[in-house]
């Protein structure tokens, strides 16, 4: 791969940084409160970073931040929660459930 083209991937990476995770978002009057919520973005990053990694194969292996946030985690579910376990029972409807189980068990999540 040409360096260049390692340059424009980096680019869609802070392009990622500022639409999808709004890291330039430093509203607070605090230096130390702007730091901590720049800081609290980068590692949301990071953990979104490595669910992309665990969804290699399929539709959501190049996808960026925002795509996976709205496809994988906005949705509707009945939690059920216990002492030993919490289950969430997804939508029939859902049309990424399969996508989603393969990244959920991944990630060590147990099917019900």
């Amino acid at each position: 791969m040409c360096v260049y083209c390692d340059r424009g991937d980096v680019e869609n990476r802070i392009k990622e940084l500022h639409h999808g995770l709004e890291i330039d978002r430093t509203s607070c009057t605090s230096f130390l409160a702007n730091q901590l919520r720049v800081l609290l973005t980068a590692a949301a990053y990071v953990l979104w970073q490595e669910l992309r990694l665990r969804a290699r194969v399929g539709e959501f292996a190049t996808a960026q931040v925002s795509t996976l946030r709205e496809r994988l985690l906005k949705l509707g579910v009945w939690v059920e929660s216990s002492a030993r376990r919490i289950v969430l029972h997804l939508p029939d409807s859902f049309p990424y459930l399969n996508e989603w189980l393969r990244i959920a068990r991944s990630v060590g999540a147990v099917p019900a």
